[in-house]
């Protein structure tokens, strides 16, 4: 049983799993929003590749940040994708300044004009291998008690950010999540009201098929 935890940690922690498959043309890359369920099968990315039905490489990890040791830009590693899914930032808020005072660190993920910092430095990294990215916000609660409720504010700067990069690049696109769980709506919710469940994961992935079915290919 002992074996069993710990190879379902290491697992968790390396966010990959398998070797990703030379026909793979979608990458999955950030921290838990995209990462959780990832063991039932039922994560962003499993369900991302079942609704395009081409193969998705999900390697983001719980726990990952632009400032931290699991690190979301190490993710990457070009292998010729079309698209990357990205997102992050949120640990390095809720761990470098709780919620709480936390304009120095936005400016380090991103610039107020979302022309610099680690965030847009990454985009800009992937962009130059020729694959498109969908840089995904973060949830909100909508309605119900959350551990990380008073980190709305924060989130919806970071969003503000976000769709200022987006607007730089037509092969950016930002997706925010901020209306995506219906009010008061808790099935979208794990039972630690911060990470999708696998319904809430499914919805993220159904918003960001739409967003690749309908932008023109290049």
């Amino acid at each position: 049983m002992i074996r069993v935890i710990l190879a379902m940690l290491t697992l968790l922690i390396c966010g990959c799993g398998v070797t990703a498959p030379n026909d793979a043309n979608v990458l999955v890359m950030g921290d838990s929003l995209l990462a959780v369920n990832r063991l039932s099968g039922k994560d962003v990315g499993s369900a991302l590749e079942q609704k395009l039905g081409t193969p998705v490489i999900n390697r983001s990890i719980v726990g990952a940040g632009y400032y931290l040791p699991i690190s979301v830009p190490a993710q990457f590693r070009d292998n010729g994708y079309d698209w990357v899914v990205l997102n992050g930032g949120g640990n390095d808020i809720l761990f470098g300044c709780g919620c709480n005072g936390c304009g120095p660190m936005i400016d380090r993920l991103f610039s107020s004009d979302g022309r610099s910092g680690a965030i847009p430095a990454t985009v800009a990294r992937i962009r130059a291998t020729g694959a498109r990215v969908v840089y995904v916000g973060y949830l909100r609660s909508n309605g119900f008690d959350s551990p990380v409720e008073h980190c709305g504010p924060t989130g919806d700067e970071m969003d503000r950010r976000a769709e200022r990069m987006a607007a730089l690049d037509p092969n950016v696109i930002f997706i925010s999540l901020a209306d995506l769980v219906p009010s008061g709506e808790e099935s979208y919710m794990s039972k630690d009201r911060m990470h999708p469940s696998p319904i809430g994961s499914d919805a993220i992935a159904e918003r960001i098929k739409t967003v690749m079915m309908q932008t023109p290919k290049n």
